[in-house]
């Protein structure tokens, strides 16, 4: 089969001349370029013009997690063997990537080049404001545009309550779109489908949200099987167990995920202070530079909170993901490490210096 073809055939899964131009190399060594659709024990499903192989991934298999190869992954698979290997994977656009759970703060790749990544929230518990902003750091330093879908908003029937829902994630999300949609009735499936044509988009969000069911209303048939959720909190048990790549019929590609319990940072100070734009912007107009906006004076950010124009909720939240995410990068550099280390010296020493000087004035 010719390059020409060949492009053809993987161009509803994205392929375009820049993929074809890194690949060149790889294609005189007679290796076929592919994308992943899933990866699952060390074997992936791999789409080619020749139709879906499978692949094993020993080749690929460095000490680094976020070097393994994933679902979304383009890649240099064999022509033919048994077992048939990848041979590489092709340097990634985007990468969206969590914090693990281990005790190591290991980062785990969830997916890769991808331009949307949808967060799915259920409209049938309490929205957690909190969680939306974690995955919206995430996403934002993935590199892909996120969008917040609110899921069963026919579980919402009053239209103005509906509305104010929509309007507390706007504020949550500055410069995120957010659709409330209802894979029940199709309210809103037609935007978020206009969206999500373009390009390759992750559906990301905990058990029960919503997710294989707004994947199977995308993909206008039951591809992904739905379990139903518990009424008291809304969760379920994971429906879906691997990362899938899916072809949409109106155009563009769905990688579907797991439930997430977990949505640890992983080095992702960028898009912390993508999600809490307006503080960053504030934090600019402080007297000192290095306000920390908590007893300064002239600090903004406290400003607006005194006037209302800042909730506090929302500066406790960003103080919070920027701990975290301190955390993590620290345990993996140890220059940071030192710097930290040297900063808690510092406030030591100016809060012993302090104390001195209080006593100086009582006695």
């Amino acid at each position: 089969m010719t390059s020409t073809s060949a492009s053809a055939a993987l161009a509803p899964y994205g392929w375009d001349e820049a993929w074809a131009e890194t690949f060149a190399p790889y294609d005189t060594e007679g290796l076929l370029p592919g994308r992943v659709l899933r990866v699952d024990r060390g074997q992936c499903d791999v789409v080619t013009a020749d139709g879906v192989l499978r692949a094993d991934t020993a080749f690929v298999t460095p000490h680094d997690p976020l070097r393994v190869v994933c679902t979304g992954d383009w890649v240099a698979v064999e022509p033919a063997g048994n077992p048939r290997y990848v041979r590489t994977y092709l340097p990634r656009r985007t990468a969206f990537v969590r914090s693990t759970s281990s005790k190591r703060s290991e980062g785990q790749i969830l997916a890769a080049n991808v331009d949307h990544a949808i967060v799915a929230v259920s409209l049938a518990v309490d929205v957690d404001l909190g969680r939306i902003e974690r995955f919206l750091a995430l996403a934002w330093e993935s590199g892909a545009q996120p969008v917040v879908v609110l899921t069963k908003a026919d579980l919402v029937p009053d239209a103005v309550t509906l509305a104010h829902l929509v309007q507390d994630v706007e504020t949550t999300a500055p410069g995120v779109p957010v659709l409330a949609v209802s894979a029940v009735d199709g309210d809103g499936l037609e935007v978020l489908a206009a969206v999500v044509s373009g390009g390759t988009s992750v559906l990301l969000g905990q058990s029960g949200a919503g997710k294989s069911t707004l994947a199977n209303a995308l993909l206008g048939e039951d591809v992904m099987d739905v379990q139903a959720t518990r009424d008291v909190d809304g969760k379920g048990r994971h429906t879906t167990t691997t990362r899938n790549l899916l072809l949409l019929p109106a155009g563009g590609v769905l990688i579907d995920t797991p439930g997430l319990r977990g949505v640890g940072l992983w080095d992702a100070e960028t898009g912390v202070g993508q999600v809490f734009s307006e503080i960053e912007e504030l934090a600019g107009r402080c007297r000192f530079q290095d306000c920390a906006h908590e007893s300064e004076p002239g600090c903004a950010v406290l400003g607006a909170i005194d006037s209302g124009e800042l909730p506090v909720r929302r500066l406790e939240s960003y103080r919070k993901l920027l701990r975290e995410n301190q955390r993590i990068v620290a345990k993996t550099d140890a220059r940071l490490r030192a710097e930290i280390r040297k900063d808690w010296k510092r406030k030591g020493a100016q809060g012993r210096a302090a104390m001195e000087a209080k006593r100086g004035r009582w006695m």
